[in-house]
């Protein structure tokens, strides 16, 4: 017998234990290995649709989120705004109101100078008047005949006054 060159009998043996363990490697191992390869697949098949719609989930709560920042954003504008507007109506009725006093007030003064001035022309009236009976008491008391005479007394008592 030779290396290359097996012997039939032990050849027969070898492939009638190859077809045994063949026979029961078919019948009971390829189908637990085949289903475990099944298993595997369905698992991760199952796993990646769960990454898309975890993935797809995440993206649609970003755009939420997106969308409700914006709105936010938007929000904060209009209060802004809203602000803005309310200050400028509050200046614009406090500017009115100031306007409105200042007129108040420089009518009252004005009615006020008019009225001190009413008063400071009737003591001048008055003031004039006392000086007039005066001069006219002075006149008569010193009852000068010569006209000439009763002028020259006049505009020297006006001077002492």
């Amino acid at each position: 017998m030779g290396l290359l060159t097996p012997d039939p009998g032990l050849l027969f043996w070898m492939v009638l234990s190859f077809g045994v363990v063949f026979f029961l490697l078919a019948k009971f191992g390829f189908p637990v290995i085949v289903k475990a390869l099944k298993d595997r697949q369905e698992f991760i098949a199952q796993s990646l649709l769960s990454a898309k719609q975890a993935n797809e989930k995440l993206a649609s709560i970003q755009a939420e989120s997106e969308a409700l920042l914006q709105n936010a954003r938007s929000r904060q504008q209009d209060i802004i705004s809203e602000a803005m507007a309310e200050k400028q109506k509050i200046v614009a009725v406090a500017k009115e109101q100031a306007e409105s006093e200042a007129h108040r007030i420089a009518a009252e003064a004005a009615k006020s100078i008019e009225a001190a001035k009413m008063e400071a022309l009737k003591d001048v009236h008055d003031e004039v008047a006392g000086l007039a009976l005066q001069i006219a008491e002075q006149v008569l008391r010193t009852k000068m005949e010569d006209h000439a005479e009763q002028k020259a007394a006049i505009e020297r008592m006006l001077k002492e006054l």
